[in-house]
């Protein structure tokens, strides 16, 4: 069997996350990592190569694809520097931290005929497949509105063991907490309903004490369906989040009612039926770096990439494709706009 070849940019929390997803694929193997002051580590730990720049790692022949775990303002230097080397890349959410910036990496990488994707790995967890599988057979009839929670303890993380220095939080390059958090959340009522996010209006604040991004955002959303939704996301939390609330999706249709917590339970309910129990996501358990790596946080990102390979390889696959990481960028980045200009923004197509 040929093995599809991996590097990776970026040693951090998600760099290790990916080096494990692609351990667990039979048909994937990573070659060599570099960027941050980890990577040293993780390339004796996983026993690659340590290269000590991106050009490096993208003159190297025996790397096919590449994944970008940066923090976001690096994300579309190093997208176009690898459709310049030849290399399919895979970006960790957000694609890039403009619409702008996504549409020169969109261009670069077909120029390059090369894929690229976005990290999207919510797309595979056992609650939310099922959740798509519902809505899209019709189980609720026509989605009407979408409640969105995302609010996020900070310190959990933090706390977690995986050290490392989350200063590229609070960095204005890469713009707001909004784009760290909300475009899983987007993609996900696009990736349920099929329907574009068309419209956004917001109200973005920064509750935190000595930082000077966005925290906070309450933001509205009509969709081409003629749904309407709203979504709020915040890690500015004094204390871990509300029980079952850290990324829970409150769905109405025209015959029955979604209830999805990604990490617990999804329940359905109609006029005859009730409240009903659909599927159990297992405990993912990442709030430390004992049980981060461990299969069941694993299962989403291994499947996304062998989703990544299918689509690299020319087959079906749900990976996020660039064009889906273009939209929830752009959703996000109108939505702070709004907020700053007080007014809804019509986003483009």
């Amino acid at each position: 069997m040929n093995k599809l070849r991996f590097g990776i940019l970026g040693s951090g929390f998600m760099g290790r996350t990916h080096i494990e997803a692609i351990r667990r694929l039979p048909n994937a193997e990573v070659v060599a990592v570099t960027g941050g002051t980890r990577a040293p580590g993780l390339a004796e730990r996983y026993r690659i190569a340590c290269e000590p720049d991106d050009a490096a790692l993208l003159r190297r022949r025996d790397i096919d694809a590449v994944i970008v775990t940066t923090p976001h303002h690096c994300h579309v230097d190093q997208t176009l520097a690898a459709a310049a080397a030849g290399k399919h890349v895979l970006v960790e959410k957000p694609l890039a931290t403009s619409a702008e910036d996504c549409d020169r990496m969109i261009e670069a990488t077909t120029r390059a005929k090369v894929n690229l994707s976005v990290g999207y790995q919510q797309r595979f967890r056992v609650n939310n497949a099922k959740a798509h599988e519902l809505i899209r057979s019709g189980a609720i009839g026509r989605v009407i509105t979408a409640q969105i929670s995302m609010p996020m303890y900070a310190g959990t993380i933090k706390a977690g063991g995986f050290g490392g220095n989350w200063a590229w939080w609070n960095d204005p390059r890469s713009r707001a907490h909004l784009l760290n958090s909300s475009p899983h959340g987007l993609d996900m009522i696009r990736w349920f309903t099929g329907a574009e996010i068309v419209t956004v209006t917001a109200l973005s604040r920064t509750f935190l004490p000595d930082i000077s991004v966005e925290d906070t955002t309450i933001g509205l959303f009509a969709l081409s369906s003629g749904a309407i939704g709203s979504l709020y996301s915040s890690r500015a939390l004094p204390a871990p989040s509300f029980p079952g609330e850290e990324f829970r999706f409150r769905i109405v249709g025209t015959t029955g009612l979604i209830d999805l917590d990604a990490y617990t339970e999804l329940r359905m309910s109609d006029e005859t039926n009730g409240w009903q129990v659909m599927s159990r996501q297992p405990p993912v358990n990442h709030e430390g770096a004992d049980t981060a790596f461990a299969d069941v946080r694993m299962q989403a990102y291994r499947d996304q990439m062998a989703a990544f390979i299918d689509a690299i390889e020319g087959r079906p696959s749900n990976v996020g494709s660039a064009a889906d990481g273009r939209a929830a960028v752009a959703a996000c980045t109108g939505m702070l706009d709004a907020s700053a200009q007080r007014r809804w923004i019509d986003l483009a197509p």
